[in-house]
């Protein structure tokens, strides 16, 4: 896919050049940039770079490349501002002809991963423990990230990691036991469990303040238990799983997320305990007196070594994701893979990849990591979300979000369908207004808010559009006459989305896609305010024209939002 808004560039600097060598005999590297509208479309300091190796003043070399540039006929304004700065505007008609030849039911797509295979893991929830919101950002970033290497030529195979293995399986065993009951289960269900994994922990902690060890005792049991296949164990792990996964897939479904494979922790441990194996017989890893096992990686600046196997003989989450990379190389040969995880297992992932470097990886593991999710407590104090101060169950959230989207259209005849969409989609959004790796502050009215930065907003615009396309029919293609000045700068906007997908998809940064659509949104606001659609003063040339333009941004909108596994409503 070529991209818009760089052709542009290219036939620009291209021009720019070839005023320079006319003038001064010299070849000269161009560089654009975006000024402020009230200057032009786009400006560059070339003649400030020109300066030295004239020997000339840059305003006197400014000025001479602006009347040059001004009798080419390109530009319909080249003006000079401050030392040597040159501001460019096109016509509105040449962008408008840009955009159309560049046009195509895959605009915004390209194959820069042509050819190539990437796995991406997300949101790896936790068994027998509620879909929290801990997990949101793993969801929405992941997918996210996902969509957008699709859309760039990759191949892609998501994996939602699932950890139904290791230590917290002991506890719910050995808290259902102690704390639960089968009455009990068969009526709280996941919420249940939930339950008994808190009040088994907290027990676990009471037990190790007074010295004790019966409880930790028992837990590390039912590991080895079913390490060791042992049917009751296996069967508790069935049990909890089933329900687990019941609920798990409910909420990926609420979240309109999915992914290609679901394999667990308890898939790799097996895996992994041969993997240790060998890394011992190779001198890889090293036993130590108490039967643990480590991968040294000082050779990779870590003083501290990778555990990759209790001194019991119990895995831990290395054993698996050492297995978990193994499998992936053998299985599916990926050139990428991606952890969409948080910001809290920074040293653990920077420890895996520097040991999927030592046993001769050469799979690229990139760490997608990001911030937390904070809200502000009774005191007004910025804080984490947890469990004791707020919302933190994702179904909960999400019945919240549905409550306030319906608060949002009240009055309005909206389906239960597009109040979901709303609600799902301020939800995602609100994971999407920074950067990943900053902390974001949930605000539910910020979230919801129809004016500023926000799903709902975003929203509004592009069904806006879509019902000003229902009303009124394309009948015809614009006439060549028609200038397109009014839409200028919606034209610029959507020239840059090709790129915007780019840059978003080669950093893995999806709040690039956000913010550029909450641009599109905001100049399409500013458009409307002065430009009449299909009014009686509207001639049919001007109508033509101009639903032709809202036709192409609202499949940019489409597009865009599906990138963020966000939806448009058909009403708001």
């Amino acid at each position: 896919m070529v991209f818009a808004i760089l052709i542009l560039m290219e036939q620009i600097i291209s021009s720019i050049q070839s005023v320079i060598q006319q003038l001064f005999n010299v070849e000269q590297a161009v560089h654009l940039s975006r000024p402020d509208s009230d200057f032009g479309d786009f400006a560059t300091n070339v003649a400030m770079q020109l300066a030295k190796p004239l020997g000339k003043n840059p305003r006197e070399i400014a000025e001479q490349l602006a009347e040059s540039l001004r009798q080419t006929g390109d530009y319909i304004d080249v003006s000079v501002a401050g030392p040597g700065f040159i501001n460019l505007k096109l016509s509105s008609k040449k962008l408008a002809d840009n955009l159309q030849s560049t046009w195509s039911e895959k605009y915004g797509e390209n194959n820069d991963g042509a050819g190539k295979t990437v796995i991406v893991e997300y949101p790896s929830a936790n068994m027998a423990k509620p879909y929290s919101v801990g997990h949101l950002r793993s969801g929405n970033q992941g997918w996210a990230v996902k969509r957008l290497m699709e859309v760039t030529g990759w191949k892609v195979i998501t994996d939602n990691h699932l950890g139904d293995y290791g230590t917290p399986f002991g506890v719910w065993v050995v808290g259902f036991l102690k704390f639960s009951s089968d009455e009990q289960l068969a009526d709280g269900g996941i919420y249940e469990l939930g339950r008994v994994y808190i009040a088994t922990k907290k027990a676990l902690k009471d037990e190790k303040e007074c010295g004790e060890t019966v409880l930790a005792d028992q837990v590390q049991d039912w590991l080895i238990k079913l390490e060791n296949n042992d049917e009751q164990a296996v069967g508790y792990s069935q049990r909890f799983n089933d329900i687990s996964i019941s609920h798990i897939h409910e909420i990926m479904e609420r979240l309109r997320i999915t992914t290609d494979y679901e394999l667990g922790e308890a898939f790799f441990a097996p895996k992994g305990k041969v993997a240790v194996q060998q890394l011992l017989e190779k001198g890889t890893a090293v036993q130590n007196q108490d039967g643990s096992v480590i991968v040294p990686l000082d050779d990779y600046g870590f003083d501290v070594p990778m555990l990759v196997q209790k001194s019991n003989g119990a895995a831990l989450y290395a054993t698996t994701d050492l297995a978990t990379i193994l499998y992936r190389e053998e299985t599916w040969h990926p050139d990428k893979v991606i952890y969409a995880v948080g910001s809290e297992q920074i040293f653990y992932f920077s420890q895996l990849i520097a040991m999927a470097k030592k046993i001769g990886v050469k799979t690229e593991l990139v760490h997608l990591w990001f911030g937390t999710i904070d809200q502000v407590n009774e005191d007004g104090v910025r804080e984490k979300m947890s469990s004791r101060k707020g919302v933190v169950m994702m179904e909960e959230l999400l019945d919240q979000a549905e409550a306030k989207a319906r608060q949002v259209v009240a009055g309005r005849e909206i389906s239960d369908n597009d109040i979901k969409k709303i609600a799902v989609g301020a939800v995602k959004f609100s994971d999407f207004i920074a950067d990943r790796r900053t902390n974001i502050l949930f605000n539910w009215d910020s979230i919801f808010a129809l004016s500023g930065f926000s799903g709902p907003y975003i929203q509004y615009a592009a069904v806006r559009v879509n019902k000003i396309l229902r009303d009124n029919a394309i009948i015809q293609p614009a006439g060549e006459d028609y200038d397109y000045e009014a839409e200028k700068s919606v034209l610029l906007k959507l020239l840059e989305y090709p790129e915007v997908v780019k840059l978003s998809a080669r950093d893995l940064e999806p709040h690039k896609v956000a913010t550029y659509l909450y641009e599109l949104a905001r100049e399409l606001n500013r458009y409307y305010e002065i430009t009449p659609i299909a009014t009686k003063d509207v001639t049919d040339m001007q109508k033509q024209a101009r639903l032709g333009m809202l036709q192409k941004v609202s499949f940019v909108f489409e597009r865009g939002l599906n990138l963020l596994g966000i939806e448009v409503p058909t009403q708001m």
